[in-house]
């Protein structure tokens, strides 16, 4: 009954050296277990992180080189002879590679199969994700195989991460022997989901069980998923890796965001009961090698043609209809069926919190390298959220709240940002902004006479003058504010509001902000005010727009998924309604892009030479 481990860790981006010290920290702990572990698992690309663009020429190594340093590690551990598995970017052959090494560390008992340490497989990813975040195979090349090999305990098969979601992968892998499947995954978390026990988790943690479960039930295999930890970039990897018995049940978890190692002692004879209770795997081993032969082959002969030209084809014009037949009624969209639906701006707001926090300590501290968060407070929802995550994130002590009013702000923003840095308990910094922004537009325009626009502009620039400037004489790193519904609709000043380099509500629309807001417990008195920019004495932000939030929000979400807008239409909204956001959100992509630069060089920045922002 072999004992395995699986070690969900956060890697330092870039940084092989520091990478193999945890690693080899890992397996120092790992020895102190009684009985020691048999195989300890680790995450993809566990020894420099995921997202590192054309740095995977940096950080990439050769197994043998990988297997080297591992021994050194093991052996400064003192720890017992185990095998392990371990994600990481390879050079083999004048290729780049998404690999995982296996190898056994240490001389085990004399007598023992494999007794002597060694390589005894290197898996290279199959399947490489290229679409929405990922960009895999403009960097790497595929790998072509999925063999299962033997090793010290028994017999195991690799597939990295997206392998994984091709069920053929693990049928591969099964029908060669496989009796423990290992997945390494470094899969961001996205979306919002519930487990058939009524867990909330990210959606696609959710889906990752799903799949897992489904391979380990269909084939009675174990199933050992490892997934990486923390943010890259702002992408979180979740962890929560799970050991999946051939039942397709979840015997262990790893908690969400957390660095971990896990323990689970495994028994084969488990595979037996599940694959005599469900022979699944046995119809495999019988019918597959008939249904192979007829992949792809057509029927042939003058019989198949007469049969084929009798077969009815599908009508796109009636949806699959008889052509005689009448069409099916249309179904009408109302404005009642998000209640049917579910509000689809729903978000568990505790699961959130917890994502935004860690999020937070991972990008200002263990990124950046900064202990302390600077955020500038207007009174409103959005300032308010980001300070509470801030002190939960890096403690009250080290956040800073910066009031910045100007001569004709509202006596009630300044009073709603006191009274958030009193309920916090942190620091406070207050600067008149009025003196540099009347000194300035009296040097350009006359009697510093000028459009509200303009003035509003240079306001919200001053303020990131201010913000910038007290994060150097503070050591403390500006964290951003706005909300995603303002991000896509343009509704800030460019290179003003959405400057700072880390914002926890970017990704998060406005009545989510509102929900998450109330979840922590930001004052009621500044959850109830309409939202304003403040730059124009009785301004509201839902004036601006003429449309709420509330519309605005669900407007957007069915926009930028690629509804037309005669299908938002449908879903309740006027059609001036859907066009006024349409409009600002059709307008507006250069406010959320870098500046656009010639290309004249084979090495542009951010073309060619591409690096991630926390390389």
């Amino acid at each position: 009954m072999p004992r395995l481990a699986i070690a969900q860790l956060r890697p330092t981006k870039g940084d092989y050296g520091a990478n193999l010290q945890k690693i080899g920290g890992v397996l120092a702990q790992i020895a102190k277990l009684d009985p020691p572990a048999d195989l300890v698992v680790f995450p993809e690309t566990a020894t420099s992180g995921y997202f590192v663009e054309g740095g995977v020429r940096d950080v990439a190594v050769t197994a043998g080189t990988l297997f080297r340093d591992l021994t050194v590690e093991h052996e400064a551990a003192g720890a017992p002879p185990v095998d392990v598995a371990i994600g990481f970017y390879e050079v083999f052959q004048n290729h780049f590679y998404n690999s995982c090494l296996y190898a056994s560390l240490g001389n085990a008992s004399p007598g023992h199969a494999g007794a002597a340490p060694g390589i005894r497989q290197v898996h290279r990813k199959v399947f490489l994700p290229t679409y929405g975040v990922f960009d895999e195979e403009r960097f790497v090349d595929r790998g072509r195989e999925i063999r299962a090999f033997d090793t010290r305990w028994g017999r195991a098969a690799i597939l990295i991460c997206e392998d994984a979601w091709h069920s053929l992968s693990g049928t591969i892998a099964a029908l060669q022997g496989a009796q423990l499947v290992i997945v390494p995954s470094a899969s961001p978390a996205r979306g919002t989901g519930m487990d058939e026990e009524g867990i909330r988790l990210p959606a696609s943690v959710v889906r990752w069980e799903r799949i897992l479960r489904g391979m380990a039930d269909e084939h009675g295999v174990w199933v050992a998923f490892a997934s990486l930890v923390g943010f890259e970039g702002g992408k979180g990897f979740p962890g929560g890796s799970v050991v999946v018995s051939p039942a397709g049940d979840i015997v262990l978890r790893g908690p969400l965001f957390e660095e971990a190692v896990l323990t689970y002692d495994v028994d084969f004879e488990e595979i037996t009961r599940a694959r005599a209770e469900a022979p699944l795997l046995a119809d495999l081993e019988v019918n597959l090698p008939h249904l192979i032969k007829s992949l792809g082959s057509g029927e042939r002969g003058a019989g198949s043609r007469a049969r084929k030209r009798a077969t009815v084809k599908f009508d796109p014009a009636t949806n699959g209809t008889a052509p005689r037949s009448p069409l099916p009624a249309p179904k009408i969209h109302v404005v009642g069926r998000g209640v049917e639906e579910g509000d689809p701006l729903q978000i568990d707001a505790d699961l959130a919190r917890r994502w935004l926090v860690s999020f937070l300590k991972d990008e200002v501290v263990r990124r950046r390298g900064f202990t302390k968060g600077i955020v500038g407070l207007s009174g409103g929802v959005d300032s308010s959220l980001t300070a509470f995550l801030a002190v939960e994130a890096l403690g009250k002590e080290n956040v800073i709240g910066v009031r910045m009013p100007y001569r004709t702000s509202s006596p009630e923003s300044l009073d709603h940002a006191l009274l958030v840095i009193q309920t916090l308990g942190i620091q406070s910094v207050t600067i008149d902004i009025s003196a540099a922004v009347d000194g300035y537009l009296a040097q350009v325009e006359q009697n510093g006479d000028v459009d509200p626009t303009r003035r509003g502009n240079v306001m919200a620039r001053e303020r990131m003058i201010v913000l910038f400037d007290l994060s150097a004489k503070y050591k403390a790193l500006p964290i951003g504010t706005s909300n995603k519904s303002e991000r896509l609709l343009g509704y800030f000043t460019w290179h003003a509001d959405d400057t700072p380099p880390v914002n926890p509500l970017g990704d998060l629309f406005k009545t989510q902000v509102r929900a998450l807001a109330r979840h922590v417990g930001v004052p009621e008195v500044i959850l109830r005010k309409p939202p304003t920019p403040d730059l124009v004495p009785g301004q509201t932000t839902e004036g601006d727009f003429g449309i709420s939030y509330d519309k605005v929000d669900r407007i957007l979400y069915y926009l930028i998924r690629g509804m037309k807008p005669a299908e938002v239409v449908a879903r309740g909204f006027t059609p001036e309604e859907v066009a006024k956001v349409a409009g600002r959100l059709e307008s507006t992509h250069w406010k959320r892009r870098l500046p656009t630069v010639a290309m004249m060089s084979q090495t542009a920045i951010g073309e060619f030479y591409l690096r991630p922002v926390d390389y």
